[in-house]
């Protein structure tokens, strides 16, 4: 997942900085579609490793489910979701250019499955119902200390037996995962600076 915040860059902006360069999607509908991708301090698109990881984990297609990508940034993981057979995802996005690169990249798919909300993603996840997904992909800014909060916010948005998809800078602690009664990790792994995590809520008895 890709987010916004100069703390998160990793060197400095190039030369040309606020012109597209590209992702590209790497399974489903779209595969090797290539998508726009505004350059921006921080913006940090999930690599391609790690998206196919991930997407195996989840079983390659996600026909019929409803996806949340919280902190869409680039929108690498929301729109590789669609292309894989996705009813609905919903993308949030505080950046108005971030956002406007989302609605034109929506455009060129005419990806219908996809809502893009120009929000505060905390603020938006808090005015959610209950179990209105199946995944969430959450990878809040690093550096920010939003994590705790919206893993708090978020872990009920997931339908029972569905998963929340987290990205951050280090391994997740088990304190704020015990917290979240009724979820277990059951997948993680690390690319460079990255930790990735897979949980899934318990099934409801």
């Amino acid at each position: 997942m890709s987010r916004l915040s100069s703390s998160r860059a990793r060197s400095a902006p190039p030369p040309g900085r606020g012109h597209a360069h590209t992702i590209r999607i790497i399974g489903g509908d779209w595969k090797r579609t290539p998508l726009p991708v505004i350059d921006l301090d921080g913006l940090r698109p999930t690599p391609d490793r790690v998206r196919e990881t991930l997407f195996n984990w989840l079983g390659q297609r996600l026909d019929g489910q409803r996806c949340l990508d919280l902190f869409a940034g680039s929108g690498a993981l929301g729109f590789e979701a669609a292309s894989r057979g996705a009813a609905r995802v919903v993308m949030v996005e505080r950046n108005a250019r971030a956002a406007g690169q989302l609605r034109a990249n929506q455009a060129k798919l005419a990806a219908r499955a996809i809502e893009i909300a120009e929000a505060d993603a905390l603020r938006l996840a808090a005015s959610l119902a209950p179990g209105s997904f199946d995944v969430v992909f959450l990878d809040p800014p690093f550096g920010e200390n939003l994590l705790d909060r919206a893993l708090e916010l978020a872990a009920p948005l997931v339908a029972a037996g569905g998963f929340m998809y987290v990205e951050a800078g280090a391994a997740l602690d088990i304190e704020p995962i015990a917290a979240l009664a009724g979820w277990t990790i059951v997948r993680q792994g690390k690319a460079g600076a990255v930790h990735y995590h897979l949980l899934q809520r318990e099934n409801d008895e």
